[in-house]
């Protein structure tokens, strides 16, 4: 059944559909229509736009949301996993992660009815711009929602892409979506479904493929993979590793592509850069180089920040630990309140003017211009 699709005795319930285009400038609030069981620790949560309105994007695409909790906006990434061809509603599926302050709260307190805010949709990872004759879906646990919007679409349009989906996990009860894909195979033989888990028990047992993926499963699983364009989306080793697998079997890498988000935890690279000292960045920055001091209010720290640096990129380096995740002013993770000071924002489309004129600025895109505190 469609996401857009209600059920009930004739007269007590109704379908509803809208003939305009959700537009998050004019109103960007969306309710709560239904959360979903997908497996123990992940959930699926369905919304509507607050007025009447329905949804484009492009599958592999995703939204920003503004998360109140606790009396602080939290602002976080998530793919899309519905499909556009079911335009009167938009999900996206969440992995609770440990201690996660997000992710738990959404799992445990974002309940049907409730609202929040949103930005989007944004993103360039997706099939729609890249037409194929054969595709390679590789995802590795809740990196399976980009991959499962794309493999939704091709299948409600009855285009029979010639599609293999290999999908890691720990074990057969953390399969995402596992029905729904192999209800797909079974119907479409131009579609094939491969899970492969990590472990087994006699709770969970599984007839398929154990362990990692290697090339040796590659070459037995879609021995053709040269000629498909590859999508990949998953924890950053599991992309490191497949995307060593495909270069050393030389696959041609201008065909891949593939997408991250992770928000809850810092990540290795992340991590290298933090510790670095301090100190380098005027190094860095050279004498002729102005620099200033940028006060977060909530950590009450101080750091020193060059002209020709971003603020999220000096916090980083200076061990400070922010949320972000593009990079390139685009999703509106860093989104952050200025007390006071001026920046240079060059942004792509991750905040609204009327945003920038209440003093919110992108960390990731903004440079300073003068001394600055930035609420955070």
């Amino acid at each position: 059944m469609s996401e857009a699709a209600g059920g009930g005795n004739s007269g007590s319930a109704s379908i509803e559909l809208a003939d305009g285009l959700w537009d998050s400038e004019a109103d960007d609030t969306l309710v709560c229509q239904a959360v979903r069981d997908e497996t123990h620790d992940v959930k699926t949560f369905v919304l509507k736009p607050a007025a009447p309105g329905r949804f484009r994007f492009k599958p592999g695409q995703f939204m920003t949301y503004a998360f109140e909790i606790d009396g602080e906006t939290i602002y976080r990434c998530y793919t899309i996993s519905s499909a556009p061809t079911r335009p009167d509603r938009i999900s996206f599926t969440v992995k609770r992660v440990p201690g996660g302050p997000v992710s738990n709260w959404l799992h445990d307190s974002f309940k049907p009815g409730m609202r929040i805010r949103a930005v989007g949709p944004m993103g360039d990872f997706t099939c729609a711009d890249l037409p194929a004759s054969k595709y390679l879906f590789l995802s590795g646990g809740s990196g399976i929602t980009p991959l499962m919007s794309m493999a939704r679409t091709f299948h409600d349009l009855g285009q029979r892409e010639d599609i293999v989906f290999i999908h890691n996990a720990r074990s057969p009860a953390d399969i995402i979506f596992r029905e729904e894909l192999e209800g797909m195979a079974r119907v479409d033989d131009a579609f094939r479904f491969v899970p492969i888990v990590q472990n087994v028990s006699p709770l969970a047992p599984s007839s398929g493929l154990r362990g990692f993926l290697t090339r040796g499963i590659l070459d037995v699983v879609a021995p053709d993979f040269r000629e498909r364009e590859v999508f990949v989306c998953g924890p950053a080793p599991y992309m490191a590793a497949v995307k060593a697998i495909l270069a050393e079997a030389g696959y041609e890498m201008a065909r891949y592509h593939d997408e991250s988000f992770n928000f809850e935890t810092l990540t290795a690279s992340e991590k290298a850069v933090a510790a670095e000292a301090e100190v380098q960045l005027e190094t860095e920055a050279g004498p002729t180089v102005r620099t200033y001091t940028v006060e977060f209010t909530k950590t009450r720290r101080s750091v020193e920040v060059p002209e020709t640096m971003t603020v999220l990129e000096a916090a980083k380096r200076a061990g400070m630990r922010l949320p972000s995740s593009c990079s390139k002013g685009m999703c509106g993770t860093c989104k952050s309140k200025k007390v006071s000071g001026t920046v240079a924002m060059t942004h792509q489309g991750g905040i609204r003017q009327r945003e920038i004129d209440a003093g919110m600025v992108l960390l990731c895109c903004s440079k300073p211009n003068s001394d600055l505190v930035i609420e955070r």
